[in-house]
């Protein structure tokens, strides 16, 4: 993909917006949270470094294109992040994570910006498949994913090891054809 330049994408309650450096504190604690860090493909962080280093890859990211990571702002609050990765140029297709704070759980903020994040990545980056990889047991993302007409597309046994734990992945995709169809 080509870098991304400084964006912010608008929905009813939320703005998705790029990192800066004064988020680190915010992302340090969404990340150090053990509970909302249960079901993330790494162990919860114990370092305030962590977050610094992860809006600094962000920003390396995004001028590179290998990815685009935005902050989910509720009333001037950073809430979660959002992520479209693993960019595959040929098949026009790419992996979405996504992380909210305990505090904004059960809300719809995510579906809601999930679904201006898909709007976006169909559109403007013209992608044909978008991909997501979830612990089977996060039920919440399961039925997060299934409400934006993500298809449960496989399970994979004991694919991850986080934290010294084996983990289970089930596999969600979603076609453009889909999204736009249920638009």
């Amino acid at each position: 993909m080509p870098a991304f330049a400084p964006m912010t994408l608008s929905a009813p309650r939320l703005e998705l917006r790029m990192l800066r450096p004064d988020d680190a504190p915010a992302i340090f604690t969404l990340f150090s949270d053990r509970e909302a860090m249960r079901y993330w493909s790494s162990a919860p962080w114990d370092q305030p470094q962590q977050a610094s280093d992860y809006i600094a890859s962000t920003q390396a990211g995004h001028e590179s294109g290998d990815f685009l990571r935005m902050g989910l702002d509720i009333g001037g609050q950073l809430a979660g992040v959002i992520n479209l990765y693993a960019f595959n140029r040929q098949n026009r297709r790419c992996e979405i994570g996504y992380m909210l704070g305990r505090a904004f759980w059960g809300k719809g903020y995510m579906q809601e910006a999930m679904a201006t994040l898909l709007d976006y990545a169909f559109a403007a980056l013209d992608l044909h498949r978008i991909e997501a990889d979830i612990d089977p047991r996060n039920t919440a993302s399961a039925k997060l994913l299934k409400s934006l007409h993500f298809v449960h597309e496989g399970h994979m046994r004991e694919r991850w090891i986080i934290n010294g734990e084996i983990c289970d992945t089930d596999y969600f995709g979603l076609l453009r054809s889909d999204w736009l169809a249920a638009r």
